[in-house]
């Protein structure tokens, strides 16, 4: 029996791998490319430690290569989410009491084989189905992903550690148990590794969980079950369904064993699952934890002292990096007068210099967005931005014959309200604003008005006072603040990331923060010699 407080291994930032012309990692990422490619591969999902098929498959194809078959999942109903919910409550108990160190150590093991056999079988299917550079992948499915393991498990410790004083003749102790329940992990196509990570934090605190991963990532997270596994994740610890969102919410939201939903896509689903939840409040064994983090309209302000270069570099990365489908992307910007000219002349420059195409051309750095339906909705703002008179500065073109591919595209608003500069477009689509020099703090006024996300913003200055005015201003605006640096990028153990007002709980992915929202504390005190009187000294009469 264990009896000492065990030590972790302290974290670090997994080393992002450059991938260059012959590198170890770009042949073996090339090579797991080909082979993904040349197999198609029958999906199944995972319940219980085990592969459930479905009649009823569909396909999967690349958004950059739409004729290109990688293969079919199994799409389930309503009663395979029964059953995902039967398999976690069955692996609860167990899983819930083994000791922490050995729930630590599955996704340390996670981690290392991660950084190891298993970091060009996920890059290489996030790149595929999810249209991502190879550096981008590297940064999300590698990186990130090996990064949130070995800090939550630190953060485990801490939580742990964490006890009250304690009185003469008292012992007091604080632990901090599961949720009483399963958690619901829905996520997004855009990370592979929050979808992982979204199902990991809770299970790593004892939770058991079923997890809805968004259509488009079920290609990686059949991945990321199989390095579960691997990891030696007990069965039924994690359920991996394919379900539609209105068999999966009838079922898990009406259950009495739901304890938790670990959320990442649009406020307006996320908006709508939560009144569905407070209308089934009566029927919860205990008040869900709700954690989510949804929209954003993230910006770039620029004060006249910034550099003009800096500024453009900023948001030729922060705005166009994965097509701009991160919710931390810069999709508007203030540019002062004085500086517009050279800020525009820079974005003109490097967004002609961006080659567009195939994820397995490693030339290019931009892919396709990740559906049609995405395509379409961001094509319309496009079009719609054209036919309103709207400044096209760069790109405007897209095309999906063979792939859903949207030029990076800048637009100038005259107006600071126009629709571009306020709506959640997700893709490759920034609108700049030009204010006048001395209007600078006005126009902090428009910005903080004119969206009700508040996840990532950017202030570019070299005054000290101004950024220091500018930064209490802004305060409320985004949960993620980058003084000179593009508003992406938040890196585990750095810069924990979430968002207020309309863009989340602000939970904090990759701090302590978001991990204490899947446990439940429960006080201990032990008085070692109790009191055998009721009676209190001020009785007494004399």
């Amino acid at each position: 029996m264990a009896n000492a407080f065990f030590k972790v291994p302290i974290p670090r930032n997994e080393p992002v791998k450059s991938y260059a012309p012959g590198s170890k990692e770009r042949v073996e990422l090339k090579a797991q490319l080909a082979a993904y490619k040349a197999n198609q591969t029958d999906i199944p999902m995972i319940i219980g430690g085990k592969e459930v098929f479905s009649d009823n498959k569909v396909s999967m194809h690349p958004p950059h290569e739409r004729a290109h078959l990688l293969g079919h999942f199994s799409k389930g109903d309503a009663s395979h989410v029964k059953a995902a919910i039967d398999a976690a409550m069955s692996a609860k108990e167990a899983w819930e009491n083994t000791s922490w160190e050995h729930r630590a150590s599955v996704f340390m093991k996670a981690a290392e084989l991660l950084a190891g056999p298993y970091r060009a079988k996920l890059n290489a299917a996030t790149m595929l189905a999810q249209s991502k550079n190879a550096f981008q992948a590297e940064i999300d499915a590698a990186c990130e992903l090996i990064d949130f393991f070995r800090y939550n498990v630190q953060y485990m410790t801490e939580i742990y550690k964490e006890q009250p004083d304690s009185a003469p003749g008292i012992w007091n102790r604080l632990e901090h148990r599961a949720l009483e329940g399963f958690v619901f992990a829905l996520t997004p196509f855009n990370f592979t590794s929050i979808c992982a990570n979204l199902c990991a934090a809770p299970a790593m605190m004892g939770n058991v969980v079923v997890w809805k991963p968004a259509t488009t990532q079920i290609y990686s997270a059949k991945v990321i079950m199989d390095l579960f596994k691997d990891a030696g994740l007990p069965d039924g610890v994690i359920n991996l369904v394919f379900v539609g969102g209105r068999e999966a919410g009838e079922t898990i939201f009406s259950h009495p064993d739901f304890a938790g939903l670990h959320f990442t896509g649009s406020t307006g689903v996320f908006q709508t699952l939560w009144q569905t939840m407070g209308n089934n409040l009566s029927t919860y064994k205990s008040y869900p934890r709700i954690v989510g983090e949804t929209g954003g309209k993230d910006y770039v302000i620029a004060h006249p002292s910034a550099p003009a270069k800096e500024v453009a570099t900023a948001l030729s990365r922060g705005a166009f990096e994965y097509q701009g489908q991160k919710c931390s992307a810069a999709s508007r910007a203030y540019i002062p007068q004085s500086m517009w000219s050279a800020v525009k002349a820079h974005l003109q420059e490097d967004l002609a210099s961006m080659k567009m195409g195939v994820v397995d051309n490693f030339s290019n750095f931009i892919n396709a967005v990740i559906s049609e339906s995405a395509f379409d909705s961001i094509a319309g703002y496009i079009d719609q931005a054209k036919a309103d008179g709207v400044e096209v500065v760069a790109g405007g073109n897209h095309d999906k014959t063979k792939g859903y591919f949207i030029e990076p595209t800048v637009l100038r608003a005259d107006d600071p309200k126009y629709t571009t500069m306020c709506e959640e477009i997700f893709g490759p689509v920034l609108t700049v604003y030009v204010y006048e020099d001395a209007k600078f703090y006005e126009t902090i006024q428009i910005l903080d008005e004119s969206s009700p996300y508040a996840l990532t913003g950017a202030l570019f200055a070299t005054d000290r006072h101004v950024i220091e005015k500018a930064s209490n201003m802004l305060r409320h605006t985004a949960g993620n603040f980058y003084i000179n640096d593009k508003p992406t990028g938040a890196v585990v153990g750095q810069q924990p990331f979430g968002g207020g007002r309309a863009s989340g709980t602000n939970d904090k992915a990759g701090s302590v923060l978001n991990l204490l929202r899947w446990v439940s504390p429960r006080t201990i005190k032990e008085t070692f010699v109790p009191a055998n009187d009721y009676r209190y000294p001020f009785l007494d009469e004399a």
